[in-house]
């Protein structure tokens, strides 16, 4: 039996909770490194792990609410394959309430190490190989959820979602953002996480385009048919 959703209203504001944190913990979390060490290797190494935890803890906290989508990509793709509670209504209220938490989780972020939010980035990530790194990630992500719905398996989503976005973070080029809100959420912190405004565009296509790559391959590996339930919404995500 299928366990009924909670109301929208409720849905959206888990989204917009989940989203806030997760943002909060990827630009925290990248700040506190940028202040304890100057070895790039260091910082990495703690924003990766830093970002994983919080969100495997965000999914399993939130995931029974929202299906803990925090990211448009993982809503359009759920939107696509026609999952329950994202219909076009439900997309549209998830998306923008990702986007509102992104910008509120990276503001809030600036304002707890008393750093002035709001100010812009000033990284530039616009390369071809960064760009190429980054839909590389986004299909990853989009492919792990698709698999675990697909196997019947949604339940190891706080696991394997956290997992994947923390190994990707480390053998992507872009750093696996994955995620069009927390990009956009991540050009208004110029710091170890930020993104400069003028390359959120670019980064923001090649998500889409992974968003496409992930969910063709889940259909090749998998079809097109769900093989079998899981009684809450999809759990799924990030990043970056």
């Amino acid at each position: 039996m299928r366990m009924s959703l909670a109301p929208l209203p409720r849905r959206v504001t888990a989204e917009f909770v989940g989203t806030a944190a997760l943002v909060a913990v990827v630009v925290g979390s990248g700040i506190r490194a940028d202040s304890l060490s100057q070895d790039i290797g260091v910082r990495l190494l703690a924003n990766s792990l830093a970002s994983a935890v919080g969100l495997g803890l965000l999914i399993a906290l939130l995931g029974p609410l929202s299906g803990a989508h925090f990211n448009p990509v993982v809503t359009l793709s759920e939107w696509w394959s026609r999952r329950p509670g994202s219909g076009g209504r439900e997309a549209l209220a998830y998306m923008a309430a990702q986007l509102a938490g992104a910008v509120s989780g990276a503001l809030l972020a600036e304002a707890m190490f008393g750093r002035t939010p709001g100010v812009l980035a000033t990284a530039p990530r616009s390369e071809p190989h960064l760009l190429l790194g980054e839909a590389v990630a986004t299909a990853g992500l989009v492919l792990v959820v698709q698999g675990l719905r697909h196997t019947g398996r949604a339940s190891l989503a706080p696991v394997a979602v956290a997992g994947y976005i923390g190994a990707a973070i480390w053998f992507t080029s872009s750093g696996s953002f994955a995620n069009p809100a927390a990009t956009v959420g991540r050009s208004l912190t110029d710091s170890f996480t930020g993104i400069a405004p003028a390359s959120v565009p670019a980064f923001a296509a090649a998500q889409l385009l992974g968003m496409v790559l992930g969910m063709g391959l889940a259909g090749v590996l998998y079809g097109t048919e769900r093989r079998s339930a899981e009684p809450n919404p999809a759990p799924a995500r990030r990043t970056g």
